[in-house]
């Protein structure tokens, strides 16, 4: 079946909350259990207003809501705008079958076309192997772990922070001998 990536919008919330709340996801995102709708619909608001530099994309299957990924600014300092941070979740029953790299190939490709950001960074619990896989695929490398990073179910758990750089970082073009500006 086809993967659809497009923007979340307002009416994404419940979808975006019932995929926080599987118990077979949630335990894998920075995310508390028991998301809200509101709480959702809220940050879809807040992101899609304008002048914000916030992205979020969802992955629709058959007119479902199957996975979700954002890119928020890295922090509110001037010299951290070529950075940004990026989160992820895919429905369970659609793990391994796509959906996370249509999810990232879209946001890299946002990130490296149209914003010009020279890094995305993220977290990753250092047990969810088939997250690391998916990202170093896409050129993110770790570069440090976190001891005691979040509280899951009770236990204190490590995370990796990964990163990728911009392949091939915007440059102006050259101009040729003849422009005449």
């Amino acid at each position: 079946m086809t993967i659809t990536i497009r923007r979340a919008r307002v009416d994404d919330a419940a979808a975006i909350a019932g995929l926080m709340n599987d118990p077979a996801v949630y335990p894998g995102l920075m995310q508390m259990p028991y998301a809200s709708e509101e709480l959702h619909r809220a940050r879809l608001v807040d992101s899609l207003a304008p002048g914000k530099a916030d992205v979020v994309l969802v992955a629709e299957r058959g007119g479902e809501v199957v996975g979700s990924c954002g890119m928020h600014p890295a922090g509110p300092s001037p010299r951290r705008r070529h950075v940004m941070v990026l989160g992820m979740s895919v429905r369970a029953d659609v793990q391994g079958q796509g959906v996370g790299s249509a999810l990232l190939q879209a946001l890299c490709d946002y990130a490296d076309r149209w914003l010009g950001l020279l890094r995305l960074e993220l977290s990753v619990y250092v047990d969810n192997e088939r997250a690391i896989a998916l990202y170093r695929r896409f050129g993110f490398e770790i570069e440090g772990r976190h001891r005691g990073y979040v509280l899951r179910d009770g236990s204190f758990i490590d995370a990796y922070a990964m990163a990728r750089l911009h392949p091939a970082p915007p440059a102006i073009a050259a101009r040729s001998a003849d422009d005449p500006a």
